[in-house]
């Protein structure tokens, strides 16, 4: 057995799972840690037999993983080293260390939340944080302290790019073991970064020459999805064609297993790989020969938004912690090199790890399971706990699907759903498929939402898929193998249903859309034709009620859904003819407003009078027409926002008439009632003396009519006036002075004209308006009708001074003051010499307080 760099600290993890039941490894790519790992702790005293699973993040790292513990054995797959992954297992009887994938260990967990047999989890490539990560590590935690007294099950977290302190604190101070060697030193190449809208392909393309002409050995390429593999693949065909010694290997998790072993196996004697793949090769991997890593720096990454209830995938720049892992897989076997598309200084602005599933993921299974358990996030132990808002939102999603029950408690459907391996819209979808007598069209539909589109780019329409594994249509090579992939999940699904809810009917189904449960009038027409098109709708509008689509016109390819989001075609499609659609696979990239239709199926509109009546919700609706001026009423049935359709109600209930009046004002707003300037003014009097005594005392005897106040009180002053109202403009002729004065008791209106005047009159004899709806009041007079007047003329006894708007014989301003007396004695010399430059006529006495105040040019003699 070679020695590897990771043999150095296992006398000291030996060591600390004699004293302690967790432990966190920290070491770099090419350590040696899942390789060695679980062989090491295999025969220590305190496992007592008992067996080892091994986590792993992906299908490829979990089989190949249990490959290298098995040859370092001498044995094969399915002995003492087996393996548990999606569509696949080798374990045998004397099966002591399993590789499973994260999913696998979550359902064993709900099955056996003991772990009975188990002696040691241990969580491969945790820097990953994939959200059944966390989940199983929280449900580990949880059961064993519940479950396990005299034997605890002991738990290992271990990565090349840990945060060993955050670790450590979450498993109780648990010891951190380090192993600083590097199996290989590898050399870094800085390139230039990509600018925003540029294709990385070119660049990609270049850089692979160049490392093929500077370094020996094969090459890894991550790129961030398929899409840029398959161009990558296409460009680098054409520019080495005349290579003979080059092989070209796309690796990601949707290749067939011939294909994926062919990307991590040496290469044939004599030629070079350069294997494409996306950060599935990231961790666990190695790829036999590769010593030269070219790093995109790329990765794409599902997001879950909440709002929408919908998962988009972003384009984003990788960790540090994740360009670690990726440079590791140079030097695995030998010194390698690694050529990264981005500067080092660009380096040090990435962020220092990856974002946790968790605080950007669909949380709906995750809620599900915790339902399942029996618990709320707040009981379990979390790295990072689940976001408030998307948990929420997965929970309304499953009382709309019929798992949770009022209060939130898992149903009898929510449990049958909890045992299915699929995402809750899918298990729900194949429940009610199985009641309905579908299964098998739910297994096959199932199935194909379960993995990558087997024809993608030929077409939404879901029914061209189905006619691929019916065997209607012959797949294209290309895509045979994700074909018979499709058809190895159907099969799995039609033998758990056999198992998982016996048909339990999904009693209180999308109660968000309706609130009933299915009826069952059209089961037995299902039954008697499960072969009719429309079926198909049928059972994908049970996963995915929130998307059920209407057309905005005919023939057009813009659709609104029932979550009340946009949707479209992005080019012509033949599922545009039809009215009605449910989507099943839809998205967009950042900057478009609509989301792009990728998948869908028609749905038959008469089937919500059968077995999806549960989608549709009625209410009666008075509403105004704008264009007429009319107040309609009506009983609409709606599928979430969608208008379903509608039928006119003869006989209005007055209660709900004046509810619908008084909601078209306070949308509308008071303008639509015959505000006149002196009702203006009125409001604004009342405003004021109630704002002078609440600073004053705190109380008011004055009411609050302010636009605010009186729209939360319509119902006391306006509601009795309006039984007279059927039209817009019927608003306009009401009484408005007469129903407000209604709210001032006596004596308060003598008050009110005696505290807040209408009108001053002034030394000069006039009465001068007072405009209230400036704060404070103001009085705009003519200079010379204030001569005589000492100080500022002041409202509600004296609290309350008012602002003077001088003015000139002409009604121009000329100064503005709340202290008349300072601008007798200060100003008042400036402003006459320029007011008896432009007014020669008008008496400008030198002393105004003993003047006679005048309307006129000059005062009477």
């Amino acid at each position: 057995m070679n020695c590897l760099p990771i043999d150095d600290v296992l006398a000291a993890l030996c060591a600390a799972f004699a004293i302690r039941h967790e432990a966190v490894l920290e070491a770099p790519p090419g350590a040696g840690k899942t390789t060695r790992v679980p062989l090491a702790l295999l025969h220590e005293p305190w496992l007592a037999g008992q067996s080892i699973l091994m986590l792993e993040p992906r299908r490829l790292a979990a089989r190949a993983a249990a490959e290298r513990l098995a040859s370092e054995l001498g044995e094969s797959v399915g002995e003492t080293v087996g393996y548990r992954i999606r569509l696949d297992s080798r374990i045998g009887p004397r099966t002591r260390i399993e590789v499973v994938t994260e999913g696998i260990l979550a359902r064993r967990l709900q099955a056996d939340p003991a772990l009975e047999g188990v002696g040691l989890v241990i969580f491969d490539e945790f820097h990953e944080r994939s959200l059944d990560a966390d989940l199983a590590l929280a449900l580990c935690l949880n059961g064993r302290e519940l479950l396990r007294d005299e034997l605890p099950l002991k738990v290992l977290l271990m990565s090349a790019t840990l945060e060993g302190e955050r670790l450590s604190t979450l498993l109780g101070a648990a010891p951190v073991i380090s192993s600083d060697g590097r199996m290989h030193p590898v050399q870094t190449h800085w390139g230039r970064p990509f600018q925003p809208g540029e294709w990385i392909e070119p660049q990609v393309v270049q850089t692979v020459q160049q490392a093929i002409s500077e370094q020996s050995g094969s090459l890894l390429v991550f790129l961030p999805g398929q899409a840029e593999i398959r161009r990558v693949h296409e460009q680098l065909a054409g520019v080495l064609a005349a290579r003979q010694d080059i092989l070209l290997c796309p690796l990601h998790g949707e290749l067939d297993l011939a294909a994926q072993r062919a990307a991590i196996e040496p290469a044939p004697a004599g030629r070079r790989k350069v294997v494409l793949a996306t950060n599935i090769a990231e961790t666990s991997l190695t790829i036999e020969g590769v010593r030269v890593v070219i790093d995109a720096g790329l990765e794409r990454v599902p997001c879950f938004d909440p709002a929408s209830g919908m998962t988009r995938l972003h384009t984003q720049r990788i960790s540090r912690a994740s360009a670690t892992q990726r440079a590791g897989r140079a030097g695995r076997l030998e010194p390698g090199a690694c050529y990264r598309l981005w500067s080092q200084a660009q380096h040090e602005q990435l962020a220092a790890y990856s974002t946790a599933e968790i605080l950007q993921a669909d949380l709906a299974g995750l809620a599900l399971q915790l339902a399942r358990w029996g618990v709320t996030p707040a009981e379990l132990a979390w790295l990072d706990a689940p976001p408030a808002a998307a948990f929420a939102q997965a929970r309304d999603l499953l009382q709309g699907l019929g798992a949770l029950d009022a209060s939130g408690a898992l149903t009898a459907h929510g449990q049958a759903m909890a045992e299915l391996p699929s995402h809750p819209r899918i298990a729900h979808l194949l429940l009610r498929g199985q009641a309905l007598g579908l299964a098998a069209l739910a297994c096959d539909l199932a199935a194909v939402l379960g993995e990558r589109d087997i024809l993608r780019g030929a077409g939404a329409d879901l029914h061209s898929r189905l006619s691929l594994l019916s065997g209607e249509r012959r797949p294209e090579r290309s895509a045979q193998a994700a074909v018979q992939r499709v058809r190895q999940l159907s099969r799995q699904f039609a033998g758990l249903l056999k198992h998982a809810g016996a048909g339990l009917p999904a009693k209180g189904a999308s109660q968000s859309f309706a609130g009933k449960p299915a009826p069952t009038a059209d089961i037995s027409q299902a039954v008697d034709d499960p072969q009719h098109p429309r079926w198909l709708g049928c059972l994908l509008a049970f996963a995915y009620p929130d998307r059920i689509a209407r057309q905005r016109r005919a023939d057009g390819a813009g659709y609104r859904l029932a979550n009340g989001r946009a949707a479209q075609f992005a080019q012509s499609d033949a599922l545009m003819k039809h009215e009605w659609l449910v989507v099943a696979d839809l998205g967009s990239r950042q900057g478009q407003r609509e989301e792009c239709i990728y998948l869908a199926a028609e749905l038959d509109p008469q089937l919500f009078d059968g077995p999806l009546a549960e989608q549709l919700r009625s209410h009666d609706v008075l509403e105004w027409d704008e264009r007429e001026g009319l107040l309609r009423a009506e009983r609409q049935r709606k599928i979430g926002e969608l208008l379903f359709d509608t039928q006119p109600l003869t006989q209005l209930d007055e209660a709900a008439r004046g509810r619908a009046l008084l909601a078209l004002v306070r949308r509308k707003g008071l303008a639509l009632l015959n505000w006149t300037p002196e009702l203006r003014q009125w409001q604004a009097r009342i405003g004021l003396l109630r704002r002078l005594d609440l600073e004053q005392s705190g109380q008011s005897q004055w009411p609050d009519v302010s636009d605010r106040a009186l729209l939360e009180r319509l119902e006391d002053w306006l509601l009795p006036y309006l039984d007279k109202v059927r039209r817009i403009s019927h608003f306009g002729s009401l009484d408005l002075a007469g129903m407000l004065g209604n709210l001032l008791p006596w004596p308060l209106p003598q008050q009110l004209d005696e505290l807040a005047p209408k009108a001053l009159e002034v030394p000069s004899g006039s009465r001068i308006r007072i405009d209230y709806q400036q704060q404070p009041p103001v009085l705009a007079v003519r200079l010379q009708e204030l001569f005589g007047l000492a100080v500022t003329p002041a409202l509600a006894g004296g609290r309350q001074p008012l602002k003077l708007h001088l003015l000139s014989p002409g009604h121009k301003p000329v100064q503005v003051t709340q202290d008349l007396a300072s601008f007798w004695a200060n100003t008042y010399s400036e402003v006459k010499k320029d007011l008896k430059g432009r007014y020669p006529k008008h008496y400008w006495p030198d002393d105004p307080l003993v003047a006679e105040p005048t309307a006129r040019a000059k005062p009477r003699r």
